[in-house]
């Protein structure tokens, strides 16, 4: 090894005792606890050693609700974010002078408590003896009954709970896709309006190929983020999220580690693992796709 790279590992060695202390050992912790039975951690003592964990997870109805849960969160929340998110900062671009004004008046939800946004929203959609909601009120000036967007049907619920995502997480996406279109050369603009390409055209040949790394990012993330969503659904329906039936993945590891159900820690390494492999799985899926749709 010459001396320049020895000087390279030895700058990156604080990094590399960090990741390895807090990142891969307690990855292969919860790895090796995922398949010790009955694993105390007062006694540091298991019973045996196999796949139970895993059978007793994946056939547990309040982790495939939660699973389910999670997924139609990934599903709806990640596209949809994404899409507003790209329509607004184009917005946001042909506006010069008050550019700055509406980035910052954007991105106010995304530094502001998620609890605290959590509880405006249970406001405006909690029916209570007093009111039945803005939601509702809204509602009922279309002539439709009110509906119990808390304590109501599912599907209620989650709509309220992807709302609430949507809401949390665009301000950030507004103003990291501001400036990937703000970095865009107007040459090429200039070019093909000489050239007497459509507004349309400009936006699918130029705009979006240019700025694709960055949406690649914000869709790899969000799929990460959306995954370990759970303070959303408490910030809503409260910390019993099993018996309002808006659990998510993270909130059952959670539960099983200690909440109600707490006092299991295998079984929350399982669910943990698992999460890991399907989070792993769409991220190779996305690197893959992204090699043809990427355009660095």
């Amino acid at each position: 090894m010459d001396k320049k790279s020895f000087k390279g590992w030895l700058y990156l060695l604080p990094a590399l005792l960090f990741l390895g202390a807090f990142m891969v050992y307690p990855l292969v912790d919860v790895f090796v606890y995922s398949f010790e039975e009955g694993y105390n951690s007062a006694s540091q003592t298991f019973f045996g050693t196999g796949p139970y964990n895993y059978r007793y997870v994946l056939r547990d109805p309040y982790f495939l609700q939660a699973l389910k849960n999670t997924f139609i969160l990934v599903v709806i929340t990640v596209p949809l974010s994404t899409g507003i998110a790209l329509l607004i900062s184009v917005g946001l671009s042909s506006i010069q002078k008050l550019r700055d004004l509406f980035q910052t008046v954007f991105f106010l939800p995304y530094v502001t408590n998620t609890l605290a946004v959590g509880l405006v929203f249970m406001i405006l959609f909690k029916q209570t003896p007093y009111t039945d909601g803005l939601a509702n009120l809204i509602l009922g000036l279309f002539g439709a009954g009110p509906i119990d967007f808390i304590g109501g049907p599912y599907w209620a619920k989650m709509f309220v709970l992807c709302f609430y995502t949507v809401w949390v997480v665009m301000p950030f996406k507004i103003l990291v896709l501001t400036s990937a279109l703000a970095s865009v050369d107007e040459t090429y603009y200039n070019a093909a309006r000489v050239d007497g390409a459509s507004r349309w055209r400009i936006f699918s040949r130029i705009t979006l190929p240019m700025i694709s790394p960055t949406l690649f990012y914000l869709i790899i993330t969000g799929f990460i983020g959306a995954f370990k969503a759970y303070s959303d659904a408490v910030a809503l329906f409260g910390t019993d999220l099993n018996a309002s039936e808006m659990n998510t993945i993270v909130g059952y590891i959670y539960d099983m580690l200690y909440g109600n159900s707490g006092g299991y820690p295998s079984y929350a390494s399982a669910a943990a693992i698992i999460l890991f492999a399907i989070v792993l799985t769409i991220t190779v899926i996305n690197l893959l796709i992204s090699k043809k749709h990427v355009h660095y």
